[in-house]
């Protein structure tokens, strides 16, 4: 079952064929080729229209049933995001600050809970990372972010309670766009970027594109880089005027620091005094991907679908820091970590559309699969560097987890009324391995599904509600005492339901949508972060003992282009998380590195006459409110705001058609205090600037 094809899901067509055949009314649509992908996110400046990313079916984002967020492709390249936490940043129900700067990991949150690990999704295939060897997305390589918040694990599968959030690659374009962009910037920044795509022969049957970057750059942390080089080519074809085939490819190599955080003398304390060895402090990532989408038309009544990827990242972490060793007696301990980590995935969809009566549907089935495995290799030592990097790394342990789904969605829609139904049923195989290799093997089922209605109204107003589940074997060990190395085992797979209400808005005569609900997830046998103060583990363990969490909480979010230049997007957020089973002084307690109140704000104006023509500005508030340090929460964190500057000037004017310099100033206030989650703080990232020439033609 490892490989499926097209075939496996074809045989699900059968009856759906044979209603066409027999003249039954169905109404059905096309795939059109002519676009650049049939997986692009709909958008326009900062508004994404529609786009397939929510239900698997191209759907307008203001007709479904739940929270959905997105970040354009405009919208990233006025903000200049580094990392994909950038990007996320005024999204929300996103949470992107809880570890302070760690340019190694995008370790984001939403509604409260952990997404990095199982919410994370590529082109709408799931994207496993393992303990450390984790999959880099570079926003340059991205046309779009799509966040859904809240379960949706009915389509997904394996999917965290707070949601996913499913990036979108750049694909071939039918009209040709060639650029390349020079950068420096703050900590020596020097990078080199471009992006080249359109058809390739007379007829435009095949595209290509062809994106990439080398950058060097420090960081204010000593010792500790921010080197890339990635090459990402492309490319479309239409075999036939019924099916269109696109391969996505990625490789990159980079190297970041491998020590992030600074000593803590004391609990909810975080000096200035860098962990790391700035001689011994490297993360080396380099990971590839490929993969294909391809769609058929196989009548004028079926669709069939399917996307696959081999995805694979190799991660050699040397890192070093402060230890308590006990009785008062601080000292540094050096670590050697390697970890392989590959996931290959395949999506199996058959869609079509058809009437029963008086009701339309869209209507998507189909079977998916993962397969995902990681091993580790580690070594510790508290003489030297040299010694540890001398000494061999034996094996440490390792996972290998095989799922397998099979779901079906319905969008039924009669005049402004639209029920949407999902269910879905999942198989998850996990064989965990302690470090003498010997395999623990675990077997979870679980059936989860979705509703929700929405009803668009004639003033622009579309109130919607759902209720969802969610299910999700979980990454990696568990310890059920964080300060012992022998309680590590399998961890249990996390469950959790939704119920959410809210309503969308599209401004009369405006390109806008606005978005607010409140919501209400109930999570059982989560894991969490605990601190170890122990060499032996040198940070943060899983824990789950179990979890129980309760999230509730109001999202406001707001896109909108004013035709005039103008374009804005802002949001705020209500979170309360609540422990309600969990280790000893916890329970009842708010969740650690959870602000209740968040609140951010960007526009971006170019006008459009007169003398700042060509000239455009842009400016941003990101507002994180209190939050608690710990689960006892015995401190708190303090409320912080930050402020984010762009300029931009087109030589348009001046006879140079394509030539643009651009500015971003990200915390042009230098707010580098620090922040705490489950007993350990960080601080955050300083001032930083860049400058980039770009030319396009």
């Amino acid at each position: 079952m490892k490989y499926l094809s097209l075939t496996a899901v074809a045989l699900l067509t059968t009856n759906l064929s044979a209603i066409a055949q027999e003249g039954t009314p169905v109404q059905l649509g096309t795939i059109e080729l002519e676009s650049e992908s049939d997986e692009t996110l709909q958008q326009d400046g900062y508004v994404a229209q529609s786009g397939r990313q929510a239900t698997k079916l191209e759907s307008r984002i203001a007709d479904i049933p739940q929270s959905i967020g997105t970040v354009t492709q405009d919208e990233i390249e006025d903000r200049k995001p580094r990392q994909l936490l950038e990007a996320l940043e005024f999204s929300a129900g996103t949470t992107t600050s809880t570890f302070g700067f760690d340019s190694r990991y995008d370790a984001f949150y939403l509604r409260g809970f952990p997404a990095f690990n199982n919410g994370f999704f590529r082109d709408g295939l799931r994207q496993v990372n393992g303990p450390s060897a984790w999959y880099v997305n570079d926003p340059y390589t991205l046309e779009g972010i799509a966040i859904l918040k809240g379960p949706s694990s009915s389509l997904y599968g394996v999917s965290g309670p707070g949601g996913l959030v499913n990036v979108v690659s750049k694909r071939p374009k039918s009209e040709p766009f060639n650029e390349l962009r020079f950068t420096t910037g703050t900590d020596n920044r020097a990078e080199v970027a471009f992006d080249f795509t359109g058809p390739v022969d007379e007829d435009g049957r095949l595209l290509y594109r062809l994106t990439g970057l080398v950058r060097d750059a420090d960081t204010p942390l000593p010792g500790y880089k921010d080197d890339k080089v990635l090459i990402a080519p492309s490319l479309t074809y239409d075999l036939t005027e019924r099916t269109r085939i696109t391969l996505l490819t990625e490789y990159s190599d980079s190297t970041v620091g491998a020590t992030a955080a600074y000593f803590n003398p004391a609990p909810g304390v975080a000096s200035e005094t860098y962990s790391g060895d700035p001689a011994y402090n490297t993360f080396d990532n380099e990971q590839y991907r490929i993969g294909y989408e391809i769609a058929h038309e196989l009548t004028d009544a079926v669709t069939l679908r399917q996307k696959l990827r081999f995805s694979e990242v190799d991660s050699e972490l040397r890192y070093s820091g402060l230890y308590d060793f006990g009785g008062g007696v601080v000292g540094r301990g050096w670590g050697k970590y390697f970890e392989n980590q590959s996931n290959f995935s395949v999506d199996n969809t058959i869609e079509a559309e058809f009437e029963t009566g008086a009701l339309t549907h869209q209507f998507v089935a189909g079977v998916d699969y993962t397969s995902s495995e990681f091993d580790a290799y580690s070594t510790f030592g508290t003489a030297s560097a040299a010694a540890v990097e001398a000494s061999p790394a034996p094996y440490s342990q390792g996972q290998e987890i095989e799922q397998t789904g099979i779901y079906l969605h319905d969008q039924i829609t009669r005049g402004a009324l639209k029920v949407f139904v999902s269910g879905r049923y999942d198989y998850v195989e996990t064989t965990t391995f302690d470090a003498a290799r010997v395999g623990t093997r675990t077997r979870d089922e679980a059936l989860t599904g979705r509703i929700g209605v929405s009803y668009s109204m004639a003033n622009g107003m579309t109130p919607f509600a759902n209720i969802s589940s969610t299910f999700v074997p979980n990454t990696g060990v568990t310890y059920s005492d964080p300060t012992d190395p022998a309680s590590d085992r399998p961890a249990a797979p996390t469950e959790a339901v939704q119920t959410e209400l809210g309503f969308k808005y599209e401004l009369p005569g405006t390109d806008s949508l606005i978005t607010a609900s409140i919501f209400d997830i109930q999570q059982e046998d989560g894991v969490v972060f605990q601190p170890v103060n122990s060499a032996v583990f040198g940070g943060l363990n899983q824990v789950q003992v179990p979890y129980d969490l309760r999230s509730q909480g109001l999202e406001l979010e707001g896109k909108v282009n004013l035709g005039n230049g103008l374009r804005m997007t802002g949001s705020y957020t209500y979170l309360d998380v609540e422990i309600e089973a969990g280790t000893t002084g916890t329970v009842g307690n708010q969740l650690s590195g959870t602000p209740k109140h968040q609140a951010a704000l960007w526009a971006f104006y170019e006008p459009q006459s007169g003398m700042m023509e060509g000239f455009g500005i842009g400016g941003g508030l990101r507002y994180v409110g209190e939050s608690y340090g710990d689960d006892q929460n015995t401190y708190k964190n303090r409320d912080r705001v930050f402020v984010d500057l762009a300029m931009t000037y087109d030589f348009a004017k001046q006879g140079h058609e394509g030539l643009e310099v651009q500015a971003n100033v990200r915390n042009v206030f230098d707010e580098d205090g620090q922040t705490c989650s489950a007993g350990y703080c960080y601080r955050h990232q300083g001032r930083t600037a860049t400058v980039a020439v770009q030319r396009r033609f």
